[in-house]
């Protein structure tokens, strides 16, 4: 079975594209939140907040991937 970027379902804290990445990458979500709100400040902040939001509008739900 091909793997698929999906928003996670169950490891979601606000739309769930931190823990469908964790998942893609077989890595603990913590980790993922953790080195993306660290690298915030780095990035000026804009940059990673724009590709999160754009994340949760392009990234499908896992429910709706068949």
């Amino acid at each position: 079975m091909k793997k698929r970027l999906v928003r996670s379902k169950k490891e979601r804290m606000l739309t769930g594209v931190l823990g469908g990445i964790s998942d893609y990458f077989n890595i603990d979500p913590t980790i993922v939140r953790l080195v993306f709100f660290i690298a915030i400040p780095f990035t000026a902040g804009f940059p990673l907040v724009f590709f999160y939001i754009g994340a949760a509008f392009i990234i499908p739900k896992e429910e709706d991937v068949i």
